[in-house]
């Protein structure tokens, strides 16, 4: 089992930068891969970016990419998400997510991950 606690939302102007961080608690973080997603109100979860084990290969939605960087720190149990660039559509809960341990699938998709935080709220305004 792993918890999930994200931080590092708030209130940015648009082409302004923020970066989250998702730490998770429990053993053997290097042996999860991580995911961030999103959603904004009326809107469903989309995927936005993901991080595997053991090689920390990345992988990012289209409107995100060149944008936005994942990557992590396995001593510090912590997952990150800088974001760049950010414009109003951007604006969404992001939610921090893993897979299981040693899990080895795909990362698009909201079913592949059984473990979620509560979620940050990112506002950018025009």
């Amino acid at each position: 089992q792993i918890q999930l606690v994200e931080s590092g939302g708030g209130l940015v102007q648009a082409g302004g930068s923020l970066r989250l961080s998702c730490a998770a608690s429990g053993r053997s973080f290097s042996n999860y891969a991580m995911g961030w997603f999103r959603q904004a109100p009326g809107k469903e979860r989309e995927f936005v970016a993901a991080i595997d084990w053991p090689r920390g290969g990345t992988y990012y939605a289209d409107s995100v990419k060149g944008r936005f960087t994942i990557s992590r720190d396995n001593a510090k149990n912590t997952v990150y998400l800088q974001m760049s660039s950010l414009n109003p559509e951007d604006t969404a809960v992001y939610v921090c997510a893993a897979q299981r341990e040693y899990y080895i699938g795909g990362f698009y998709s909201e079913y592949e991950y059984p473990f979620w935080g509560q979620g940050t709220q990112v506002t950018v305004s025009s």
